[in-house]
């Protein structure tokens, strides 16, 4: 009875979004797949956004739902912070006028505080709430939030059921593989997780202790798929989620893991028209005006945002010099020269140095120092249209600051105090480094070495014709 209350509640909220994309599509359908809810139905065969630790802003959504994105997901938020008002966790749960489906990731371990984090995400508009069980870094698995509920599929089975019976709206978890690599225990994590009633399972491919440092494991991903339709979950939809940069690779993933659904994060990053090329099935290798002008529209959505001036900009700031960390990985990868490597490796793990002999404008747009993101920012945030920022990026590819970076890299200000690799707050207080498994501060002698073995790898690098910071 709960589940149908959830589904009717689900479609009231949906089809009073007046004159939205989603109302449209679910006054014109006719009926659902069977044994599928609305929500699971709607999560089927879908290239979704992932929820992303800065990059998922709202202008940056807005932006991917220009490209035919149909679902998104939130910034991940503490639902603790949330409660007690926090302007920041607040902020994003705002849903950008053009997102169809739109879900709200949290992250908690206490039911009443969820249910009551789930509230805020209804009021704000959101479909459906996603639970955070993914998330690796220390500052949530330190609150015994993210990966770390992992630990425990019994403990996260009954979170997991007082948030689906407490809620009004379609409860999903996202979850890794497990937390260490000897310890992977994802078909035991996603049967609690059916068995409490959750609308759809993600799974990401990896142990939060991989972080990205492995290709993810879709072997692990189609076993937990298989399970499920063996003992009568084949209902609920599992959403896979590693290594996908182009719409062939998505495709593929989906036809052999039998997964319903892809969720796409860094692919997103580097190239946002990527649901654009998973709607058509076919790439669009865009040239470097078009590029920028998409760029330019992020930077105009950053001002629609956060505001047209000083205050607006200082914002805007955290966000869109830091886009091109990945916009500049952009690499134009075609199924028919591609397709064959992509079965051997992902292609987002290939590591490509661009060289110097392509056109002042490309390898500007292409350098991954944080120096030349800041003037690209400034340019884009500064031109009156697509024609003048072109104009103003093309001034900077041929001005002697740029080619002081491509000879030197960017100037790091804050390498010294990274070096020293001590917890965050009054330096030295701990004498510890931060993780599970802390050690002492280093030494200066081992500083010393750090830096010169880095001093070498940059003019390596640099000399191959490379950039530097590399990626």
């Amino acid at each position: 009875m709960m589940k149908d209350i959830h589904q009717l509640t689900f479609l009231v909220l949906c089809c009073s979004a007046i004159g939205s994309p989603y109302a449209e599509a679910l006054s014109s359908s006719t009926s659902l797949t069977p044994g599928k809810s609305l929500i699971q139905q709607s999560l089927t065969g879908k290239m979704i956004l992932a929820p992303l630790t800065r990059g998922g802003n709202l202008p940056f959504r807005r932006l991917c739902s220009d490209f035919g994105m149909e679902v998104s997901l939130s910034e991940m938020i503490y639902a603790r912070s949330l409660l007690k008002g926090d302007a920041v966790e607040q902020a994003r749960l705002r849903r950008a006028s053009n997102e169809q489906l739109y879900g709200v990731q949290i992250a908690t371990n206490q039911i009443s505080e969820g249910i009551n984090a789930i509230q805020e995400a209804e009021k704000a508009g959101a479909d459906f709430c996603d639970l955070n069980c993914g998330c690796p870094i220390f500052e949530a698995t330190r609150r015994g939030l993210g990966s770390s509920l992992l630990r425990s599929p019994q403990k996260l089975g009954k979170l997991v059921s007082g948030l689906v019976s407490g809620s009004n709206i379609p409860v999903t978890v996202k979850i890794r593989l497990g937390c260490e690599t000897d310890t992977i225990n994802c078909l035991e994590t996603v049967n609690a997780i059916r068995e409490a009633g959750a609308a759809a399972i993600t799974i990401h491919g990896r142990t939060a202790q991989q972080g990205y440092s492995k290709d993810a494991d879709w072997r692990l991903i189609q076993e937990a798929v298989e399970d499920g339709k063996q003992n009568g979950y084949g209902h609920v939809p599992v959403i896979g989620n590693g290594d996908i940069l182009t719409y062939f690779e998505a495709r593929r993933r989906i036809e052999e893991s039998k997964v319903d659904s892809v969720m796409v994060g860094r692919g997103a990053l580097a190239k946002p028209w990527i649901f654009k090329e998973f709607k058509d099935n076919d790439t669009w290798n865009p040239d470097v005006k078009e590029r920028i002008e998409v760029y330019r529209t992020l930077s105009q959505y950053m001002k629609d945002h956060f505001g047209d001036d000083a205050m607006g900009r200082k914002k805007s700031w955290n966000f869109l010099p830091w886009h091109f960390e990945f916009l500049s990985r952009y690499t134009p990868y075609s199924e028919e020269e591609f397709g064959a490597q992509s079965l051997e490796k992902p292609l987002i793990q290939n590591r490509v140095v661009v060289p110097h002999d392509v056109p002042p404008l490309e390898l500007l747009m292409a350098n991954r120092c944080s120096d030349t993101h800041d003037m690209i920012a400034d340019a884009l945030w500064e031109s009156d249209s697509n024609a003048d920022a072109v104009r103003k990026l093309a001034a900077i590819a041929e001005s002697n600051e740029f080619k002081e970076i491509l000879r030197n890299g960017s100037a790091n200000l804050g390498e010294d105090k990274v070096l020293t690799n001590l917890p965050k707050g009054k330096a030295g207080k701990w004498e510890k480094r931060r993780g599970r498994n802390p050690g002492p501060k280093r030494s200066d002698e081992e500083i010393a070495h750090i830096r010169g073995e880095r001093a070498a790898k940059k003019e390596r690098i640099l000399g191959e014709g490379g950039v530097w910071p590399p990626l």
